[in-house]
């Protein structure tokens, strides 16, 4: 008899080993673009994704349980927050806008100014524990995440599955382990420029034909900061031979003699002190561009065709205020703004290749949707920031 139960728990252990190493959840890429980088000690599973879903909507991840990973990270802004400057749990507003999740798992760096940054596991922990700023203000109370974790049923049979090897599957660890893996599963690769490339023809309308050599071109020199299968320079994957890592000072700000940029936003300078690196940003990836407005680091452009004004004068002018000076004339600005002209059939044209980037399937996929029901004792979707600030005041870290 135990012989027998020895033999089944074997067989068992063999049917999950089969399922897990036939689970495959890049399949659905087209055959030309490469799969993603997926670390060793992170290997994805349906149950670890599922995990991270439920996590990653989670509101009571924050301080005042107003605030998950998805209030910055909308599905339907293609994973972006509609906002220039993100605002956390306890109202403080952050100096940056937060990046689209979309794809992220290509991603060779992560956040907009950290070249030290390559693990999502690693960065997961940022908005969870992070104090400057605050984003949801749970620093300190690892025990109360990992005392709520335990106390819900729902949990108890996800982390269970999502870890079965583990004794103890609840960690801040397996915790950011299931997060990581439900964000490597947004990927977008559907778009009217995708279904060109793979041989259907009129997906692309002649604008579009047209505004996609103006992007290709050396002329414009779009492509060289947003340019490959993501249309970024910062970028990775299975099949890399070269790590591509880009960082960039685009003439967004040229304040005083120096060529510097706002005191609470300069770039990877912040990191390395090195005075070259005075506003280098990490060039986003431009697929979805149309959802994700407003644009730069900042929000501080709000339109794609104020976008394109930018770029075509080589950098932005602020003729007044605290911020004035000429981007142009910037000594940090990448030698790849050389500014253009375009006719206004041009900029027609290149708008409309931009909008073609636009993946209409990962808004709506329902995979990636709010799993939570209103009845599991979540609070309302979104809060305004008005109350977020009340309640903030209350736990003593506003």
């Amino acid at each position: 008899m135990r012989k027998l139960t020895w033999q089944i728990c074997v067989l068992a252990c063999l049917l999950v080993a089969c399922s897990d190493a036939a689970f495959d959840p890049y399949a659905h890429l087209p055959e030309r673009y490469p799969r993603p980088v997926i670390p060793d000690d992170n290997r994805l599973s349906p149950q670890k994704i599922e995990l991270g879903r439920w996590l990653f909507y989670d509101r009571r991840l924050s301080v005042n349980r107003t605030m998950s990973c998805a209030s910055c990270h909308r599905q339907e802004l293609a994973f972006t927050d509609g906002l220039d400057r993100s605002v956390g749990a306890t109202g403080q507003r952050h100096p940056r806008g937060a990046m689209s999740l979309v794809n992220v798992a290509y991603a060779s760096r992560l956040t907009w100014a950290n070249n030290n940054l390559d693990r999502l596991e690693v960065q997961a922990l940022t908005p969870l524990f992070g104090e400057e700023p605050v984003e949801m203000g749970m620093s300190g109370r690892e025990d109360q995440i990992l005392g709520m974790l335990r106390r819900d049923a729902r949990y108890s049979a996800l982390f269970a599955r999502a870890f079965p090897g583990d004794a103890d599957p609840y960690s801040i660890l397996n915790l950011v382990r299931a997060t990581a893996s439900f964000l490597r599963t947004m990927t977008s690769f559907d778009t009217p420029y995708d279904r060109y490339l793979a041989g259907e023809q009129d997906a692309l309308a002649p604008t579009q034909l047209r505004g996609m050599d103006l992007f290709f071109s050396e002329r414009l020199e779009c492509f060289h900061c947003h340019g490959g299968f993501n249309f970024t320079d910062s970028s990775t994957h299975q099949d890399s031979l070269v790590e591509s890592v880009g960082f960039h000072n685009n003439g967004l700000y040229n304040i005083g003699p120096q060529g510097d940029y706002p005191p609470d936003n300069r770039g990877l300078y912040e990191l390395t002190g090195q005075q070259r690196d005075i506003g280098r940003f990490r060039a986003p990836s431009l697929r979805n561009i149309e959802l994700t407005a407003p644009y730069m680091h900042d929000g501080s452009i709000l339109t794609l065709d104020a976008v394109i004004d930018h770029y075509a004068a080589g950098g932005r002018t602020i003729d007044s205020g605290p911020y004035a000076g000429v981007g142009s004339r910037n000594p940090f600005k990448s030698s790849f703004l050389k500014g253009f002209q375009l006719t206004d059939e041009e900029r027609n044209d290149l708008l409309a290749f931009l909008r073609a980037l636009t993946d209409r399937s990962v808004i709506s996929d329902p995979s990636l949707a709010d799993p939570w029901p209103q009845a599991a004792g979540q609070e309302p979707q979104r809060e305004s920031l008005q109350s977020n600030a009340v309640e903030a005041s209350s736990t003593g870290l506003d």
